[in-house]
């Protein structure tokens, strides 16, 4: 890639802490309930670090289209200065009607402990996407933004799934297992693509603007 020709650039944003996170259900597209008051806060973090640090030039806004990925890109969206567009197609792991909203244990007394870390064409929600069906929609989706944004930097509000599935595709490693990536609510992933399909990873999980604020909701 010549010095002169722009460089698109990709930053992937994990949404703030959710209320299904703290009440320890799956939280699918149809019962996903947005942000906790920690998660809240997290976004307004992140809001007034985009603002008064100028460390990121956006040129498109997206997001998933699950209510805690859209409050969360509400809430940044005014330091941006750009019109958020919703993309389906980002949404997190799909677990289907039949485990949508079921809690941690629920699911684990009805089909077992899932194994993420195997066969990505195994059943592991009945009923909602495999592994490998996520990753598809996930690269396709973002394939497709991509190329409508050549040259422009691209900021994404989605998933800790989405996150992990990306990477996996842009630094062209293994699909599932091999090593774990647990990103932060709220956190900062940039690449660049120095080149056609070749992704640098500039940074990875940057939160350091949750100094202070509790990892996690107290639980009782």
């Amino acid at each position: 890639m010549s010095e002169t020709t722009p460089v698109t650039r990709l930053v992937l944003v994990r949404h703030g802490e959710s209320q299904v996170t703290v009440q320890r259900v799956i939280g699918g597209p149809l019962t996903c309930s947005g942000l906790s008051e920690l998660g809240r806060d997290q976004a307004e973090r992140l809001r007034d670090r985009l603002a008064n640090g100028g460390e990121v030039r956006v040129d498109h806004l997206y997001s998933s289209a699950y209510p805690r990925a859209l409050e969360t890109a509400e809430i940044i969206a005014p330091a941006l200065d750009r019109t958020m567009q919703v993309e389906e197609g980002f949404g997190e792991h799909d677990p289907g009607p039949e485990c949508d909203g079921l809690s941690f244990g629920d699911f684990v007394d009805r089909h077992g402990a899932p194994d993420w870390s195997s066969n990505p064409y195994a059943i592991t929600f009945p009923g909602g996407e495999t592994v490998g069906e996520f990753h598809l929609r996930v690269g396709s989706t973002l394939t497709a933004v991509l190329a409508r944004h050549p040259g422009d930097t691209v900021l994404i509000v989605c998933h800790g799934g989405v996150i992990d599935a990306y990477l996996r595709m842009a630094l062209r490693t293994a699909s599932t297992g091999v090593f774990e990536i647990q990103t932060t609510n709220t956190s900062l992933t940039e690449l660049a693509l120095v080149q056609p399909g070749r992704w640098r990873l500039v940074r990875y999980n940057d939160a350091g603007h949750l100094v202070g604020l509790p990892r996690e909701t107290a639980r009782t």
